[in-house]
């Protein structure tokens, strides 16, 4: 399975995937990285591992250009699914066509809750702490036209324990994220998760 990651900074997750891939935990290979952020760790962790990364510009005054560089890359390298690992923008529509059914977004809470615009980050974990929350997780869904909002492929509890701190809980969603995106990913690569299934079965449970 050949995989195209979409990264804005560390590219912590990126790293997880790539080294699953090397060590024959995922049958997969990651064929393109792309960063809309030039000084991103993402490309740097991409071209250490040899791995063609490209900087894709949102400045840009044309949006559909950075779209349609965005497809051109990943069907130059034959990608056949997409992962957003902590990318910070919306896929414009050319890419989502292309890749309808094949774009992969992780959100550290469970959906639908703590999710939607300005919910990313420091910012979903403040929410669920102030929240009361017991529990909160990471989602795996399927990307559309908005945001947080595509079917959910597999979710993953994490506890949220009385004494955690907003950062206690972060470290522990991106750990759990880390192994997650492994796992699922996996199972996708087995046939164990047919996509198409899920995007039919929420369309259908709508």
């Amino acid at each position: 399975m050949r995989l195209g990651v979409l990264a804005s900074h560390g590219g912590t997750n990126l790293q997880a995937i790539m080294d699953a891939c090397n060590q024959g935990r995922l049958d997969a290979d990651v064929a393109v990285v792309i960063s809309n952020n030039s000084n991103s760790t993402a490309l740097l962790r991409a071209r250490k591992g040899s791995i063609p990364a490209y900087h894709i510009s949102s400045a840009n005054p044309q949006p559909t250009l950075e779209d349609f560089a965005i497809q051109d890359a990943l069907q130059k390298h034959q990608v056949e699914l997409v992962v957003l690992a902590g990318y910070m923008k919306m896929l414009g529509p050319e890419t989502l066509v292309s890749y309808r059914n094949r774009v992969l977004n992780s959100h550290p809470a469970l959906l639908p809750k703590f999710g939607g615009k300005g919910m990313y980050g420091t910012h979903v974990h403040e929410a669920v702490v102030k929240a009361g929350e017991r529990v909160t997780g990471v989602t795996i869904h399927l990307v559309d036209d908005q945001y947080d909002h595509g079917a959910a492929v597999a979710q993953c509890i994490v506890p949220v324990l009385p004494e955690d701190t907003v950062a206690d809980l972060e470290e522990r969603v991106k750990e759990r994220e880390r192994l997650f995106w492994i796992e699922v990913l996996q199972k996708i690569s087995s046939s164990e998760i047919d996509l198409d299934n899920v995007a039919t079965l929420a369309a259908e449970a709508k």
